[in-house]
This record gives structure tokens, sequence and C-alpha cells, in this order.
């Protein structure tokens, strides 16, 4: 038996975004541990679990929820630019992450659209 999160497809790429995020932030340096490295693993998991907690909510309260998931992913992008500017990661590290930030967003908007009608 599955929650009915799980089945959402957004939800499923929430969740490997979260993990390689995770994968990433494990080569940055020692001292970011308690800096970017938990700020930007935080946001990243942040974006499923806000489409799994609002998904048990009325329409309008999990729109709210997948918009906060949504800010959630601008964040990771702003920590992942200065992450960048820092030579934590490469610069095609930073547009794979960007892109399927975008394409999360994108999911997002379409499903909050969906919600509305």
């Amino acid at each position: 038996m599955a929650f009915n999160f799980e089945k959402l497809e957004v939800y499923q790429e929430a969740v490997e975004f979260a993990n390689e995020l995770y994968s990433l932030t494990k080569k940055f340096p020692p001292e970011e541990v308690f800096g970017l490295t938990t700020q930007l693993r935080r946001a990243g998991v942040s974006v499923a679990l806000n489409i799994a907690e609002g998904s048990g909510r009325l329409k309008k309260e999990f729109r709210q929820f997948l918009r906060v998931a949504r800010t959630s992913i601008y964040e990771c992008i702003a920590i992942l630019q200065v992450s960048l500017k820092q030579k934590y990661l490469s610069t095609e590290e930073y547009e794979q992450f960007y892109a399927r930030g975008d394409q999360l967003v994108k999911r997002i908007n379409a499903l909050i659209r969906s919600i509305s009608l």
C-alpha cells in the first residue's frame, strides 16, 4: 500500500533531487557541514516534505504547500550559486542541478494549475 503523494511523479522527482543534493554535498569541505551543506540538504528535503504534507490537506492548503516547495527549490539554486563561486562544485554540476530545479519548478507549477481548476 502506498500513500497518495507517493504516486505523484513530482514527489518522486523531488525525493530524487534531494538524494542527489545529499550526494553532491558529501564532497563539500568539512567546515561547511553546519553552513552550506546543511542548508542545501534541508532546502532539498523540504521540497519533498511540503509536497507530501500538503497532499493531505484541502486543495487551497495543498497549493500553498506546493508554493513553499517551489520556494525551497529557489533556495537550493541560490545555495548552489554560492557553492559554485566557492568552487565546491563544477560548472557542469551546477548546470545539471539548475536544470533539475527548473524542471521541478515547472512540474510544481503545473500541479498548482491543475489543482486550481
